[in-house]
């Protein structure tokens, strides 16, 4: 598998254990001193407090499954590399994205020998302020996902 592909493949893994619920999983992708900056902001760093910030939320909410396209793999020298991708949410028990919580990922991502390990993983939102047009064609560009 090629660098770019098994980047990929850490990302796709970490929206899988998202949309599975799965804290243990989501927490081990990221590397010793991995960060997780939530859609909220809360910081959590290193992968114990990644899965301690998780775990109750997996547990005690309903959390939306992410639909997700990446728009650019980069690297940065042979060892580290950017990714960069957009997200929508379909809430339980809809079929459609909620708009209002589209965001951007963007990951640092640290081949660590073994495999690609998550450094930065920060979900912003992408509300696009005073321009509900931007809103629009990113929700498009993921529901073209849904079918």
């Amino acid at each position: 598998m090629d660098q770019e592909m098994a980047v990929k493949k850490t990302y796709e893994q970490l929206i899988k254990a998202w949309n599975d619920r799965d804290a243990e999983k989501m927490a081990s992708l990221f590397t010793e001193s991995g960060e997780s900056i939530g859609f909220d902001g809360s910081l959590s760093k290193g992968r114990k407090e990644i899965f301690s910030h998780l775990h109750p939320i997996f547990k005690d909410h309903p959390t939306a499954p992410f639909v997700t396209k990446v728009k650019e793999v980069k690297f940065l020298g042979g060892q580290t590399a950017i990714v960069r991708a957009i997200a929508g949410m379909i809430p339980p028990g809809e079929s459609d994205i909620k708009a209002d919580v589209n965001t951007h990922h963007t990951l640092v991502l640290e081949n660590e020998g073994s495999g690609w390990g998550i450094e930065l993983f920060q979900n912003t939102p992408a509300q696009f302020h005073g321009r509900p047009e931007l809103v629009e064609e990113m929700t498009n560009e993921l529901r073209q996902l849904l079918s």
